[in-house]
């Protein structure tokens, strides 16, 4: 993973209502193993977390001044560190405008991943915890804590320049602590929302199911093809990239890779060539759960109909051929 430039600069907020005050770096980190380290985890975490938005840039304006900024350093006409402390201080002063008690490190990371750049931002906290010293003594110590990344968005650069129709090339993650922090995010960025991985991954699904059924699959097949979908597209997520229709299909049949695609085409879903996959949606098309009252109930989505029957009228499930340890409970049970 190539860092181009990076630099963290802190804004200090107190909860106590007075202002930020801003401490600016003076000059982009060197290369090193603890950098790099850091901005891999970073991207890790990131790509963990659910509940992104993912979209386009506003028109720049002056409410909206961070997109160019952005071109500017692109095309060289400032460099990294002069664009980061515009970015930062503008981030500052909606922070102190929206009156929000949450500072911390602001990190931007120019990088590329694959044959692909990117610029990562994200505001950075530290937790408090303990160490042992070289003396065998135990100590307080503080570190990053990448599980409370609430407030960090990240921009395709190459998808930006290379694709003037695009309106994916931007995510972030919603805050969550509350839509007045989401909301002074988004707008630092000046993002605007061109697309929804929820209902994308779930129309895709809705697709696939069609297909599946259109086809007549035998329940092998189908399970086989569920699978084949649902680890493509969680790996996707896993490294933070989108579903690929025309790679996702030429996976489900490599003697007719076109099969798929050209059923989505033909029954006009309106689903973008690109869709950034959410993870809980394709979880819950894997399996079917539910739990109450002390009774958890818990099976693969391809069984349904043929294992699993669904008695809509009686309200029931007819299960068949159960397992032999739950068999063996029950037998027990009666003797």
């Amino acid at each position: 993973m190539p860092i181009y430039h990076s630099v963290i600069h802190l804004i200090e907020k107190k909860p106590d209502g007075s202002p930020s005050k801003l401490h600016l770096r003076q000059a982009e980190f060197a290369d090193s193993a603890p950098l790099e380290n850091l901005l891999a985890d970073l991207s890790l975490s990131y790509n963990a977390k659910q509940g992104k938005v993912w979209g386009f840039f506003q028109k720049e304006s002056g409410a909206y001044p961070f997109s160019g900024w952005l071109s500017q350093y692109l095309r060289e006409e400032t460099d990294f560190l002069v664009f980061s402390k515009c970015a930062v201080e503008h981030l500052q002063k909606l922070m102190d405008e929206s009156n929000l008690s949450v500072g911390g490190h602001v990190l931007l990371a120019h990088y590329r991943q694959g044959m692909t750049d990117y610029l990562l931002i994200a505001l950075l906290h530290h937790s408090e915890g303990v160490a042992v010293s070289d003396a065998l003594e135990v100590t307080a110590a503080r570190h990053l804590d990448l599980s409370q990344l609430h407030l960090a968005a990240r921009i395709n650069l190459s998808e930006w320049q290379g694709n003037a129709e695009s309106k994916q090339y931007l995510s972030f993650i919603k805050g969550k602590n509350g839509k007045k922090v989401s909301d002074y995010f988004r707008d630092f960025i000046g993002c605007e929302e061109g697309i929804d991985p929820t209902g994308e991954t779930r129309t895709l699904l809705k697709a696939f199911s069609d297909f599946v059924e259109d086809h007549e699959l035998a329940e092998e097949q189908a399970r086989e093809k569920t699978d084949t979908l649902i680890d493509y597209a969680s790996n996707q997520a896993k490294l933070g990239e989108k579903i690929a229709l025309d790679e996702l299909s030429g996976l489900l049949d490599e003697n007719n890779p076109r099969a798929f695609y050209e059923h989505i085409r033909h029954k006009d879903y309106g689903l973008s060539a690109q869709i950034p996959p959410d993870k809980r949606t394709l979880n819950q098309f894997r399996r079917f759960t539910g739990r109450a009252e002390g009774l958890s109930i818990s099976f693969e989505a391809h069984l349904l109909g043929s294992k699993v029957e669904y008695d809509e009228g009686r309200d029931c499930l007819i299960i068949r051929e159960l397992p032999t340890q739950l068999k063996d409970q029950l037998k027990r049970r009666k003797s």
